[in-house]
């Protein structure tokens, strides 16, 4: 038990899942105390011990499925239809009985099965199971790749498990039975038994490669899945991919994290400043005994965000609000407004509330501005101008989320130039292509002067790669 749990362990760490050393000695004493019969509570005791963080449940719970209790499920229910149809009109119990009857009457040493015949005659699961793992691991089952090697990696798992063998040892048998005196009927039956049992047997084999290929490809089928929400379109998420984004947002600001607290650290000593060292060292014949590194510190920036919550948006709006609060520390000060045709400031929202809850309360509107308006950017623009100018310094960057659908109203342009004088940077995230900036209703033209970046933002990739620009 003490290898499969180990195996499991290793299985988790290579899908994603961080399971220490400390973990998976925790599992282990969790197992020593508790019943392995109810296998929820063995589930539940396993989670408990070697899962940290909630994001990573329905991938433990995918793993353990695979690894764990439904291939014994999946195994049983094939012996059991097989078991009903190979009895035919007989009953099954009282067939079993003769021929339990019959194979204590036989001389001894006439009787040669082998382990898997055995196994089959007596409908033992757990020993059945047990075999089927030993043969695949045998067979190399843990190198398949692809569905192409399903049907090769199951003939190999049959071979080494003597698939082919323990059938005619069973046919034998039932013939020197029938010959000791079984009944044709019975004899027939247990015939037909046990090529029903064979072919179970060897869906159940076919059954554990395709678990054994879901496992080894899990990792890279969460990557593609993970992949494809990155550069899937905000505009096109469903319900239950909105949840799964959440998670998808979580991990690259902890990425982005991690990337920088890596440089912080590097750069925690400076550079090398060879010209103060050579000349402190000059006492000791321009041998550098000390070394000198030239200090430098990175100022964290500060942060505004304007960010158009009107419905067109209102996606966009979400993620990116919920990317930038999950790399707070990243920044000096965060202050964040929304709004549609008012502008209103929600950064003590976010300090009240859950980032989640604070998010779609930002979004719904109500107690903040109304959001069941018609956008009027120059209107917003000119409000921020009014009351938050001042708070705007050469250390300060403006990142504007919005596509700039003016509704014919006066863009006031001039408000956005006198916020990119004062501040360090104006960033605009627009979920519109680049080829509609400017037509219609879109006065985004007007913007682009007094904007330093401007790039279209519509799914989670592109809002990645620029706040790598803002903060790395």
């Amino acid at each position: 038990m003490q290898r499969r749990i180990i195996e499991f362990t290793n299985l988790l760490r290579k899908s994603g899942v961080r399971v220490s050393v400390a973990e998976s000695l925790d599992a282990f004493v969790a197992i020593d105390e508790l019943s392995l019969a109810d296998r929820e509570v063995f589930r539940d005791a396993l989670r408990a011990t070697m899962v940290k963080r909630s994001e990573d449940i329905p991938s433990f719970d995918q793993l353990f499925d695979l690894y764990w209790s439904a291939f014994y499920d999946s195994l049983r229910s094939s012996f059991d239809q097989a078991a009903g149809e190979g009895a035919g009109d007989l009953d099954l119990d009282a067939l079993m009985r003769a021929v339990a009857e019959g194979v204590s009457q036989l001389p001894p040493g006439e009787l040669d099965l082998s382990e898997l015949a055995q196994a089959l005659l007596s409908q033992d699961l757990n020993r059945i199971e047990q075999l089927i793992r030993q043969a695949a691991e045998q067979a190399g089952v843990e190198r398949i790749e692809n569905m192409l090697q399903l049907g090769f990696f199951t003939r190999r798992s049959m071979e080494q498990l003597g698939a082919e063998d323990a059938g005619e040892q069973l046919r034998g048998l039932a013939q020197q039975l029938r010959e000791s005196g079984l009944s044709d009927a019975q004899a027939d039956a247990l015939l037909e038994l046990v090529d029903k049992f064979l072919e179970a047997l060897r869906k159940s084999v076919r059954n554990y490669t395709e678990r054994q290929l879901q496992q080894q490809n899990f990792d890279y089928m969460e990557k593609f899945r993970r992949e494809s929400l990155l550069e899937k379109s905000f505009y096109n998420l469903s319900e239950d991919e909105i949840r799964r984004m959440r998670e998808v947002v979580n991990r690259l600001a902890q990425r982005i994290k991690n990337v920088l607290s890596i440089r912080r650290r590097r750069l925690k000593r400076g550079k090398l400043d060879l010209h103060t060292m050579l000349r402190r060292n000059a006492g000791h014949g321009g041998v550098p005994f000390e070394l000198i590194f030239r200090e430098r510190r990175k100022e964290r920036p500060k942060l505004v965000i304007l960010c158009d919550v009107s419905s067109s948006v209102a996606n966009v709006s979400r993620f990116m609000l919920q990317f930038m609060y999950s790399l707070q520390e990243c920044f000096t000060k965060i202050r964040s407004f929304v709004f549609v045709s008012q502008l209103g400031e929600v950064t003590p929202v976010f300090k009240e509330k859950d980032i989640n809850a604070a998010i779609e309360k930002a979004l719904d509107g109500g107690d903040v501005i109304n959001v069941y308006t018609r956008s009027n950017f120059g209107h917003a623009f000119h409000y921020f101008w009014q009351n938050f100018l001042a708070s705007l310094d050469n250390k300060t960057t403006v990142l504007v989320l919005g596509d700039a659908r003016n509704n014919y109203n006066d863009p006031r342009a001039w408000c956005l130039r006198d916020m990119h004088n004062k501040a360090k940077d104006v960033v605009w995230l627009n979920p519109e292509s680049p080829s509609a900036w400017g037509f219609g209703d879109s006065v985004m033209d007007k913007y682009l002067p007094h904007i330093d970046i401007a790039e279209e933002c519509r799914n989670m990739k592109q809002l990645s790669r620029v706040v790598d620009r803002l903060i790395l």
